[in-house]
C-alpha cells in the first residue's frame, strides 16, 4: 500500500513532515485537583489527577518523596471494534506503567514526601498516537494541579514508511507494521524521558526519524505553555487581577 504519494501527500493529506492539528482544553473534570483533554487529530484524551494526597495503602507510604500512580484504560466505544478489552490487560498495564515512569521524571516528587498523587488517563477516541495523547494530556492536568514540575513533559511519534520519515503517525500509518518511535522530552531541560522503538532501524535513520519525533514534542510544548499562559490570564480576569 502506498502511505505517500508521488505527490508527497499522505494518506489524511498531511505533508510527511506535518503534525495533526492538535487542541487541547482544561478544567474537565471539576471534582479533580487538576484535569485536561488533549486532541492529536482524531485521538481524544482526557486527564484527571488527584493529589498530593494522603497515602491509602500505608506500606506504600515513602519518607522522602510522593508515590506517584497512574491508570491507564480505552473507553469502550474509542476505537468502534466490538471487541471489549478486559481491565488491567497487559497493554494497558505496560501504557500505565509508561506514563508513570515518564511523569515521575518531571514530577518534585522529594518536595511531597509521605503523600500520594494519581493519574487517571482515558482514551475517548483513538486513531494512533495514543501514548503520547496520554503524556500531554496528564502534563496539562499536572500542571493544572499546581503539582511541581522540572520541566513539562511532552510526547510525539514518529515513523518510516515507503521510505519516507513521516511526523505523528495516525492508526493506519501506525498499524501498517512500519517502524515506529515515540518520545518524550523535557524541552527547556533538552532531556529525553521516553524513547520506545517498535521493530528495527538502522542507526542513520534512526536519527532522522527521533530527531522529527522531538520537533514534534517541541512544537507540543510551544501549545501547551500558550493553552497554561491563555488559563493563567482567565483566571486573573475571573479573579480581577
Amino acid at each position: 500500500m502506498e502511505y505517500v504519494s508521488p505527490e508527497g501527500l499522505r494518506l489524511d493529506g498531511r505533508r510527511p513532515l506535518e503534525m495533526r492539528q492538535i487542541r487541547a482544553e482544561i478544567g474537565a473534570v471539576s471534582k479533580a485537583n487538576g484535569s485536561a483533554i488533549f486532541e492529536m487529530g482524531n485521538t481524544k484524551v482526557i486527564a484527571a489527577v488527584y493529589g498530593p494526597r494522603e497515602v491509602q495503602n500505608r506500606g506504600q507510604q515513602m519518607s522522602d518523596r510522593a508515590l506517584v500512580r497512574c491508570e491507564y484504560s480505552m473507553a469502550n466505544f474509542s476505537t468502534g471494534d466490538r471487541m471489549r478489552k478486559p481491565k488491567g490487560d497487559r497493554r494497558s498495564t505496560e501504557i500505565s506503567l509508561v506514563i508513570r515512569q515518564t511523569m515521575e521524571a518531571c514530577i518534585l516528587t522529594h518536595l511531597m514526601p509521605r503523600s500520594q498523587i494519581d493519574i487517571y488517563v482515558q482514551v475517548l477516541q483513538a486513531d494512533g498516537g495514543t501514548r503520547s495523547a496520554c503524556i500531554n494530556a496528564a502534563t496539562l492536568a499536572l500542571a493544572d494541579a499546581g503539582i511541581p514540575m522540572r520541566d513539562l513533559v511532552t510526547s510525539c511519534s514518529a515513523g518510516y514508511l515507503n521510505s519516507t520519515p513521516l511526523l505523528d503517525l495516525n492508526y493506519v500509518e501506525d498499524s501498517a507494521g512500519g517502524p515506529d518511535v515515540t518520545v518524550g522530552i523535557l524541552p527547556k531541560l533538552d532531556k529525553v524521558t521516553l524513547l520506545q522503538m517498535d521493530s528495527k532501524l538502522s542507526i542513520d535513520i534512526l536519527e532522522n526519524v527521533m530527531q522529527l519525533a522531538i520537533e514534534g514534542c517541541k512544537a507540543v510544548a510551544n501549545y501547551i505553555r500558550e493553552i497554561l499562559l491563555e488559563n493563567t490570564k482567565n483566571l486573573e480576569y475571573r479573579r480581577g487581577v
